[in-house]
């Protein structure tokens, strides 16, 4: 399928390993699920350490293999041969562009998604979380947009990504790029960046047929997923070192200034400054990225929902994230 437009060098897992350059791509295909296979790619990502990217073939329902790929270090995953051809193509407009001076965020992003995938394994094996990688990933989406701007990073990231990593690196960034834009201090951009690293980290204990759903759900399927914001609450509310700031925004990203809300139906007074820059963040990451059963909204459009939104949203943040939205 790759030939003759591609040179491609074959190898069996164990049996040695394969010359790659640092400009080549590394493409694997194995059953994540088994650990033999997975102790096997560790040992050639070890020789191969140089090569930036790393493409895991994997179907795009298998949501466990897809979390062990990028903890693995995957910079992408692909499932169908029509996806292979294209993430090549881009791969070599990258290249392109980096060899020309133009900067590429693909470190931090798949850095990023590996943090999270770590997490979200760790979560449905029963494993305690680190607070640290979500640091470390908060810190990653910030060193990317402050490096390169956060349209090169929402472009990059819907490029390479998609589903639930997706859209958590979609907020995340949206929510650091909005505190930068509006000159927060280092430490309250920390703060917003890692309450929307941690904002659908309940998603871990949502049932996969629900989280992986390709179109729509029903409404019995949509109050199970409603019940994450209280899970990720739970599981994180005994973690040492997290600060209140970051559960109330796990807690209650989904509450509206009207009390039209969930999971507590709180109203404006009750809601803190952080969890509505969360919310916004969160609702704009939701239309700008790809769903199976909607494409893309342009940056435009969704922000125009968001103004529509008045007297769930606060008026002036949502004026103040047009220079996010329209601009950035």
């Amino acid at each position: 399928m790759l030939e003759p437009q591609y040179d491609v060098q074959t190898q069996l897992l164990g049996t040695g390993t394969a010359k790659i350059g640092s400009n080549g791509v590394l493409m694997v295909d194995a059953d994540l699920r088994k650990a033999a296979p997975v102790e096997q790619i560790k040992r050639v990502l070890q020789d191969l350490h140089c090569v930036s990217e790393k493409l895991f073939v994997v179907q795009s329902h298998l949501h466990h293999m897809v979390a062990q790929a990028f903890a693995l270090g995957a910079t992408a995953v692909v499932s169908r041969p029509r996806e292979i051809i294209s993430k090549l193509e881009q791969i070599e407009v990258a290249q392109k562009a980096a060899q020309a001076g133009f900067a590429v965020a693909s470190s931090e992003i798949s850095d990023g998604a590996a943090a999270f995938a770590s997490m979200f394994s760790a979560i449905r094996e029963g494993k305690p979380i680190r607070l640290s990688a979500a640091e470390n990933a908060t810190s990653d989406v910030i060193n990317g947009i402050e490096q390169n701007g956060l349209g090169v990073w929402l472009d990059d990231v819907r490029r390479y990504h998609q589903g639930t990593f997706q859209h958590c690196l979609l907020v995340t960034g949206v929510a650091v790029g909005f505190a930068l834009s509006i000159k927060f201090a280092q430490a309250d951009v920390k703060r917003l960046g890692l309450a929307a690293t941690l904002h659908d980290i309940g998603k871990a204990r949502i049932p996969l047929a629900i989280l992986d759903k390709p179109g729509r759900l029903d409404p019995s399927e949509e109050e199970i997923m409603r019940r994450h914001p209280v899970i990720g609450y739970e599981l994180l509310k005994d973690l040492p070192g997290i600060g209140p700031e970051i559960l109330d925004g796990v807690k209650h990203h989904h509450e509206f200034l009207d009390g039209s809300g969930y999971p507590d139906a709180l109203t404006a007074p009750e809601i803190s400054d952080l969890v509505r820059l969360l919310t916004i963040s969160d609702i704009f990451a939701a239309l700008i990225e790809s769903r199976p059963y909607r494409p893309a909204m342009s940056r435009p459009d969704a922000y125009n929902i968001l103004c529509a939104m008045d007297g769930k949203l606060e008026r002036s943040l949502v004026k103040a994230f047009g220079n996010v939205a329209l601009r950035a």
